[in-house]
Order: C-alpha cells, then sequence, then structure tokens
C-alpha cells in the first residue's frame, strides 16, 4: 500500500527512482511522481493510472538532478488524480508518504489559522504545508523536518526533499515500514527491501518513531527520543527481490507454479531430512505449558489461521481462539494465563494485525509470528518469528504465501501435539513423512491446469459463485471465494456445508455455480448429501475431489476436477492449488488486470 524511494546518488535520479517504483507497483497504487533538484531546484512530474504513464511524461518533460524522491499512491484521502498524486509540495519542500495522517484536519486548521491554504484532498499535502511554515519561521531543512514530524498523529513512513538541498533527505517512520539503503558515497530510502533491491544490496531497518538525516555520505539515525542511535545493517539475500517473472505472463502463475519448490524450502527450514521432530528458531517455544492459543490476522492469512484451528483443537488437543486482526484489539478480549498470541502476515508490516500485536504485548505469555519477511515490524516485535520461506510474492492475491503459512502452521501443530503428549513419535514421524511427500503432491496437482482453463471459461459468464466445505475445506472455501473476487471482481461467497439449507439455498439456481470442495475425508459423505441439494434444485455444482469421490459422487454435477489422494490432515494445502487455479483463469478469461486487481493493494500499512 504506496511506495516510497529516495535516491542521493552519483547518477541521475529519475531512472532509478523510476526503476525502483517498478519494483513497488506489487504493492498497488493508481498514481506515481517523482521529484528531484536539479541546479539547486526543485521539481517535480506526476501522472495518474500505471507507471507507463508517468514514464511517457518523462520522456517528453525530463527530470535532471541527481537527489530525488519517489512514490506509488493508492488512494486513501481523495480520489485518485494529478492533484492528488505524491510527491506533494508546498514552494521549497516536497514529500512522500505512505500512511494516514490521523489529525490532519486539525492542522490543517492551524495553518488556515496562519493564511495557509491548502490546494489538493490529501492528508499528505498537509505535511508539507506544515514543513514550510517551519521554513518559513527560519527553521533550517532539518528543524522542520524533525518539529513537523512532531506534530504527526497516525501511521506513516514519509519522505522530505527541500529546494536548495542537493545532498540531503530526510525520513521518518511510524507505523509503517522504511528502510535505509547504503552505498559507494551514495545513500537510499524505500519502503522496503524490494524498492532498494536496483540500487544496493546492504540495508538497515528504522525502528518505530526512528528518524533519519541521510546525506551521500552519511546516516544519521535518532530515535523518537531523539537519541542518535544506529541500526544493523544487513545484506539482503539472493532472490529475496526478485521481481521477474520468469517467462510467465503474470506473477501469480509464476507463484502458484512456485508452490512446490517454496514448500520443500520451507519443510527443510524446519524438519532436518533425517529428523523425526519439528526444529523451530531460538528461543523455541514448549506447548506443554501453554493453555490456550489466540491466533490474529486479516485476508488470506486469517483463513490460514482458520484452518490451523481445526489442527490445533483435533490434533494438539489446544484450545484456540481466531480473531479479524481489525476487530481484535477494540473489544479488548481478555488475556487468560497461559495464552499464546499467534499473529499471522505475509509482509509482517500489516498495520492492523501489527496493532492487535501491541496489544497482546505484555499479556500474553508469549507473541509467536508467522511471516514472510523475517526483518519486519511483527517479527521484530515478535518473542518468536517463524518465516515461512515463500520468497518474494509480488502478485496481489496472495498464493505462495498462503500454502507456506499453511505448512508452517501444520508444522507448528504438530510441535504442540507432541509436547503435549497428544501424538506419540510413531504417529509424529507418520505426519513429518507425509509433509515431505507434500512438495511432489502439490506439483501433480498443477497437472490440473488445462481442465481448470477451460471450467474458468464458463464460470467467467457469472455473477455470483457459492463455495461450500465442511470442516477445514471450509477456510478453504472462504479463500476460493476470496481469491475469486479479488482478481475477477465476481461476487463469491463461502458457507460451510452444513449451513446451505438455513439460508443459503435460497440463491441457488441454474445460474449460480457452487463450488463444493470435498476430499474423501471422514466428512465426504455429509458434503455430499448437501451438494446433492444443491442439484436438486438445478443448481450447477463443480465438484473438486480425488479420484475415489469423482468415482462416488459425480453423478449429476456439472465439472468436476480430481485431485490426488491425499492425508485429511494435509488436504487444506493441497486444495488450495484449484481454488488459485480457478480465480486465475476466471481473471484471464474477463481480462482482468491479475497482478494489480482494482482498489487492493498488496501490504496494508493503513488501518
Amino acid at each position: 500500500m504506496c511506495g516510497i524511494i529516495g535516491v542521493l546518488s552519483r547518477h541521475e535520479a529519475a531512472p532509478l527512482l523510476v526503476e525502483s517504483l517498478k519494483r513497488l507497483e506489487y504493492r498497488g497504487y493508481d498514481s506515481a511522481g517523482i521529484a528531484t533538484i536539479n541546479n539547486g531546484t526543485l521539481e517535480r512530474r506526476r501522472a495518474v493510472g500505471k507507471l507507463v504513464n508517468l514514464q511517457d511524461r518523462l520522456v517528453h518533460e525530463p527530470l535532471a538532478g541527481k537527489v530525488g524522491i519517489g512514490h506509488t499512491r493508492w488512494a486513501t484521502h481523495g480520489v485518485p488524480n494529478e492533484a492528488n498524486a505524491h510527491p506533494h509540495r508546498a514552494a521549497g519542500v516536497a514529500v512522500v508518504h505512505n500512511g494516514i495522517i490521523e489529525n490532519f484536519r486539525e492542522l490543517r486548521a492551524f495553518l488556515a489559522e496562519n493564511g495557509i491554504s491548502y490546494s489538493t484532498d490529501t492528508d499528505t499535502e498537509t505535511i508539507a504545508l506544515l514543513a514550510q511554515y517551519y521554513l518559513d519561521l527560519g527553521h533550517s531543512p532539518r528543524d522542520a523536518a524533525r518539529d513537523t514530524i512532531a506534530r504527526l498523529e497516525g501511521a506513516y513512513a514519509v519522505c522530505f526533499l527541500f529546494d536548495g538541498q542537493d545532498d540531503l533527505l530526510i525520513a521518518a517512520r511510524k507505523g509503517s515500514p522504511l528502510a535505509v539503503g547504503y552505498g559507494d558515497g551514495e545513500n537510499f530510502i524505500g519502503s522496503d527491501a524490494i524498492a532498494l533491491a536496483p540500487i544496493t544490496d546492504r540495508i538497515s531497518y528504522l525502528d518505530e518513531g526512528d528518524w533519519v538525516i541521510l546525506t551521500r555520505t552519511s546516516v544519521e539515525i535518532r530515535n523518537a527520543a531523539g537519541e542518535q542511535v544506529s541500526r544493523p545493517i544487513r545484506k539482503i539475500e539472493g532472490g529475496s527481490a526478485a521481481t521477474d517473472k520468469g517467462g510467465y505472463k503474470h506473477f501469480m502463475a509464476k507463484e502458484i507454479a512456485e508452490q512446490p519448490t517454496v514448500l520443500q524450502g520451507a519443510l527443510a527450514n524446519y524438519i532436518a531430512p533425517d529428523a523425526d521432530a519439528v526444529t523451530l528458531p531460538d528461543p523455541g517455544i514448549d506447548f506443554a505449558q501453554i493453555e490456550r492459543l489466540t491466533m490474529v490476522a486479516c485476508g488470506t492469512a486469517y483463513y490460514a489461521c482458520m484452518v490451523a484451528k481445526y489442527w490445533f483443537e483435533q490434533i494438539a488437543r489446544l484450545p484456540v481462539e481466531i480473531d479479524v486482526a481489525s476487530e481484535f484489539r477494540y473489544r479488548e478480549p481478555p488475556v487468560t494465563r497461559g495464552t499464546v498470541a499467534l499473529f499471522v502476515s505475509q509482509s509482517g508490516e500489516t498495520a492492523d494485525t501489527l496493532a492487535a500485536l501491541r496489544y497482546m504485548a505484555g499479556k500474553a505469555e508469549k507473541i509467536v509470528s508467522v511471516v514472510n519477511v523475517a526483518e519486519s515490524s511483527i517479527a521484530r516485535e515478535s518473542d518468536l518469528a517463524l518465516p515461512i520461506h515463500a520468497g518474494a510474492e509480488i502478485g496481489v492475491a496472495s498464493t505462495k504465501a498462503f500454502t507456506c503459512q499453511l505448512t508452517t502452521l501444520a508444522l507448528l501443530a504438530l510441535k504442540a501435539a507432541s509436547d503435549r503428549g497428544e501424538i506419540d513419535a510413531a504417529t509424529l514421524n507418520t505426519h513429518l513423512g507425509q509433509l515431505r511427500q507434500l512438495p511432489g503432491i502439490l506439483n501433480t496437482a498443477l497437472g490440473i491446469e488445462d481442465n481448470t482453463r477451460a471450467i474458468a471459461a464458463d464460470l467467467a459468464e457469472a455473477r455470483d459463485i457459492l463455495f461450500l466445505g465442511r470442516g477445514a475445506m471450509y477456510p478453504l472455501a472462504h479463500e476460493g471465494a476470496l481469491k475469486l473476487k479479488e482478481i475477477s471482481y465476481i461476487h463469491a461467497e463461502a458457507y460451510a456445508s452444513g449451513e446451505l439449507k438455513h439460508g443459503p439455498i435460497a440463491l441457488v439456481d441454474a445460474h449460480v455455480p457452487v463450488i463444493v470442495m470435498a476430499p474423501t475425508d471422514p466428512l465426504f459423505d455429509k458434503t455430499v448429501s448437501n451438494m446433492q441439494e444443491v442439484m436438486a434444485r438445478g443448481g450447477k455444482v463443480l465438484l473438486i475431489t480425488d479420484e475415489q469421490g469423482a468415482k462416488t459422487a459425480s453423478d449429476g454435477v456439472w465439472k468436476t476436477l480430481i485431485l490426488p489422494k491425499i492425508d485429511p490432515f494435509l488436504a487444506p494445502i493441497l486444495y488450495a492449488i484449484p481454488a488459485q487455479l480457478l480465480a486465475y483463469h476466471t481473471a484471464i478469461a474477463k481480462g482482468t488486470d491479475v497482478d494489480q486487481p482494482r482498489n487492493l493493494a498488496k501490504s496494508v500499512t493503513v488501518e
């Protein structure tokens, strides 16, 4: 959600800014812009829509200069238009910002009292106007930025560029991620490692409340108290910033295909090849001492938690509460003794999830996170961070991150069951053996793609689609519906199969496809009974099952997708594949933007 880049370079800034903004497109945006300083003069270019529109403008109106800032905007305050696009400028200062300034109305009132008016609908313009106010009072750029930052309330990552200052950038973060990039006689600031990867492989992440003064030869970081501090510099791991489609038409297609490989890597990080136990990073966790697990997440990660609830309760006999992060802290839930709080986030920067984590800090026995970015805010603020090892995921609709989240949570549930004495060593070894076979099974499952493509051509004609599932397939039904509506814009809903006759069956007719996820598990017969109720009312059913299920229950169904037979414990991971492929090919059939669907952002860093 919004992307920031700032460069203090020995080379022309505009090409570097544009290349980094290309890397930030995955975050979701509706406009883009850059500003540079050339011969002491600040200039900017902005454009609505895709980054190519900004590139076209720069061909006709180039920007020179070796210092600059850039931004991809995901609209919060104000419609997507050029006036509301970043960078925002007030006389001698330009600003890019990710987040929401919650007190911008009060700040606007203060500025109005001092004769300063605004020209956009954004909260960000207030930052630039306030900084210029302090400059007009005679403050230095450094002091103007410091005093402006001190008055901001809300969540932000912000970077300032000052007229006449061709060797200075000032940036700050509170609630939104920001990283410093280090070069040879040049320094950079960016939203994440992916943005900085084209220009440096050495970065440090700012902590909450940090602000930084950058020149080409120095980086001065100060914490919220104004004290000068240092943050560890790390080398970006090879592949962590890979944004190449690798010959695929879309990132989503590539990331679906990568799942067998990344799952194998994730498993290798938690199970040694000859081991019969799950090994966690230090300091680990002993589930024998845990009485309750509270799981919190948003979106797809929330559905991963829904699946994991079945695992922890059925296998480890550990009571689990799950909650949507955006609601969790506002209901102020009581926290009992022996509670572990577990937070799941692909980016590790999800604003609602991070806020929920901070609510639980000091209340829960331990804070555990399942994240894809090991240096993210959620990971750093956890007692135990469990990386999912999915690699960079660029497509907005999560695919490989979801299956890696599920895999990591499955391993954690097995460890909990073992720690609590609910499974013996032989049973644990059996489950671990099945997990080791999972990448190969997923690879086989990808073979349904041609069948899925043909079915998707028909699904693309529907206005409404229902997904049904029982047990751990119920969360998968939710995930399938979410994927479909995210990228095809078809209205899709999920229901527990047994709830069908309690209302949703009224929606069933020949024009509403019903997708039934039904491996041959102990709940299969009951799911098939619900499916029959749909067909008895003229509904067209797409049955996703294994070969045994297809032989048993395919009579009268509209279409069938057949997956490999798998132990019910791991079925949710396998059945994510058809959910993803159906969404992908339906979106292709409708001609929508698969990787960057409208109105959505990859990393939601505002509440």
